[in-house]
């Protein structure tokens, strides 16, 4: 696993070069030691220079599949500090455990140990532990998920949820996925979902089959048009609804899974990161750096392919 995943580095960092916008100046970054399930863990933390004090804080958890990506990625960095800056949310990237040799529940485990310990050490972190949320992209919006209903259950309720383009469900669910993929793509997919999952209930590890989903934080869930998990993030999103749970759902038109990393060559691309930015600094009250176009917010239609649809519950 050691050499794939230097490779998939590799390659992510190349990619990240080229497509995404660099780290912009005026962000504070660091790494942290944070308590993790199975002991400390490696994070890093962005937040604007600017600002001194506590600040709202997401735990936010990379992509890769459940097997792969890291902090240290390029795409990571830039991301997240932008992202930072513009939305006046300190983000705090965990480098949780990773599948095959660390299955579910531990990156979940890391998630939940990660905000205690931030909850715990919030004024000598800059947290303000009253908004406190936990975030991911792609296979970390799954473990985000699954982390604010653990979270629920504790009784350590979260103040948000930030879910994008999230695989809602270990397993296929809508259109989607056949519509997009090719049989051989989609057994690939399923094969990194059951290397996740390693067995253990649906009910547990696979976040629109829980149980129950009435108590959970708010959510802001961004999917894209074009990306096979869209019909599991839509299905999830009126999960939430039937169940109370106040969600913000943004689908980009145009856009598909990778959309978010384009930022640097694709204009459609800075206006998906408009729109996080400033759903984000609606969700924790922050007063944002650059903010959506308030034409953008008064329509639930924008001109194809910038995140068009909005459904407020």
């Amino acid at each position: 696993m050691g050499a794939r995943r230097r490779a998939q580095r590799e390659l992510s960092d190349l990619l990240a070069v080229e497509f995404t916008e660099p780290v912009p100046a005026g962000v504070e970054i660091d790494d942290l030691t944070i308590a993790g399930g199975g002991g400390p863990l490696r994070a890093r933390r962005f937040r604007p220079a600017s600002v001194i004090g506590a600040l709202p804080t997401i735990v936010w958890l990379h992509g890769g599949g459940w097997t792969g990506g890291t902090i240290d990625e390029l795409l990571n960095d830039r991301l997240c500090a932008d992202r930072a800056l513009r939305s006046g949310v300190q983000i705090i990237a965990l480098e949780y455990r990773l599948a095959p040799e660390h299955p579910f529940p531990a990156p979940v485990d890391d998630a939940v140990a990660a905000l205690a310990d931030l909850r715990e050490r919030a004024d000598g972190l800059g947290v303000d532990a009253e908004r406190l949320g936990i975030g991911g992209n792609s296979a970390g919006a799954t473990i985000a998920a699954t982390t604010a209903l653990r979270q629920r259950d504790i009784g350590a309720p979260l103040h948000h949820q930030t879910l994008e383009v999230l695989p809602a469900a270990l397993r296929i669910v809508g259109a989607s996925m056949g519509r997009l993929l090719l049989p051989a793509e989609k057994e690939s997919v399923e094969r990194l979902a059951d290397t996740y999952r390693a067995g253990a209930p649906l009910a547990e590890a696979s976040p629109l089959d829980a149980p129950e989903h009435r108590g959970l934080a708010p959510a802001l869930i961004l999917a894209a048009e074009f990306d096979p998990l869209r019909d599991g993030a839509t299905a999830y999103a009126d999960t939430l609804r039937r169940a109370g749970v106040p969600v913000v759902l943004r689908i980009g038109r145009g856009h598909d899974h990778a959309s978010p990393g384009l930022t640097a060559r694709w204009d459609s691309a800075r206006r998906w990161r408009d729109v996080f930015v400033a759903e984000l600094a609606d969700a924790y009250r922050t007063r944002r750096a650059s903010a959506e176009p308030d034409e953008h917010r008064r329509s639930s239609r924008m001109t194809s392919p910038t995140p068009t649809e909005t459904r407020r519950r």
